[in-house]
């Protein structure tokens, strides 16, 4: 039976888009000003990158970015492509780093970005942002761990310590983890049970406050659709704002390329979140 989360099996040229993303972030970092790898955590990973517009006015949006990989790879230099609609919409982008499983189990990484995003609102104001104009997007298990920014799952037994957003922009998200353990992954990020069951957002309690925008690309396999539905139907039946979508022609790993095209209609909802913020 195909594993539906193995999204190599369903991408042909998975490897040359993924070269391509990388190639398209490098030609925007050389175009751009970027403050690389500012800490917020003492591993070398538990860093952020700023991108910044070319003439930002004072108190300037601040969007974040959180990368994808299944928890277990990926890395925000290979992203910073993602940052184009942002500056075109003047705000200022910020790409999170973290620390990755096996070796860092899934709580402490929840921990890892949350922690990242309360420092940038924290410090916003010295480098020209509004720290009450902050939105996030992300990818894959980055739409997982920015869902969470904005909810309590139940692992957060004692509470959480959430910042405070004006916008959520979920792609290609995985919000029910049950399915993680037992896929090709059980080798390569040694979720287990308890950690699935203790940090899906299908089980979260979420906060009012953010807009959200759930999407993925019409070409995913089912899980990714119908998880992005399942989450739509949670957050309205508790009456929160959200706006569900689907990007035609586009799989999980080509729908990056949308979001991070100010022209695209994926990319263009997002320079409109940022300058609305």
């Amino acid at each position: 039976m195909a594993d539906l989360y193995r999204n190599r099996d369903f991408i042909p040229d998975f490897d040359a888009v993924m070269e391509e993303t990388g190639r398209r972030s490098r030609a925007l970092a050389e175009s751009v000003r970027i403050e690389r790898s500012i800490p917020y955590g003492p591993t070398p990973r538990q860093s952020i990158d700023l991108v910044f517009p070319p003439d930002p006015a004072p108190g300037a949006p601040l969007h974040v970015f959180i990368h994808g990989g299944y928890w277990r790879a990926g890395s925000k230099e290979a992203h910073t492509l993602v940052a184009a609609p942002v500056l075109a919409a003047g705000g200022i982008c910020a790409l999170v780093g973290y620390d990755l499983m096996p070796d860092t189990r899934l709580a402490e990484i929840v921990g890892q970005v949350r922690a990242a995003v309360r420092h940038l609102a924290d410090i916003a104001p010295t480098f020209g942002a509004d720290p009450g104009r902050l939105t996030v997007s992300g990818h894959s298990a980055g739409a997982h761990l920015a869902s969470l920014l904005a909810a309590k799952a139940p692992g957060d037994a004692d509470g959480a310590d959430l910042p405070v957003l004006r916008g959520l922009l979920l792609v290609s998200g995985i919000y029910d983890l049950s399915g993680i353990p037992g896929s090709f992954l059980k080798d390569e990020a040694r979720m287990t049970e308890a950690e699935a069951e203790a940090w899906s957002p299908l089980s979260a309690r979420h906060l009012t406050g953010p807009a959200r925008v759930l999407t993925c690309g019409a070409e995913e396999t089912a899980p990714f659709h119908d998880q992005a539905q399942a989450l739509d139907a949670l957050l309205r039946t508790d009456g929160q704002p959200t706006t569900l979508r689907t990007e035609p022609r586009r799989n999980h790993l080509t729908v990056v390329f949308d979001l991070a095209d100010p022209d695209a209609p994926l990319g263009g909802m997002l320079r409109e979140m940022v300058a609305a913020s």
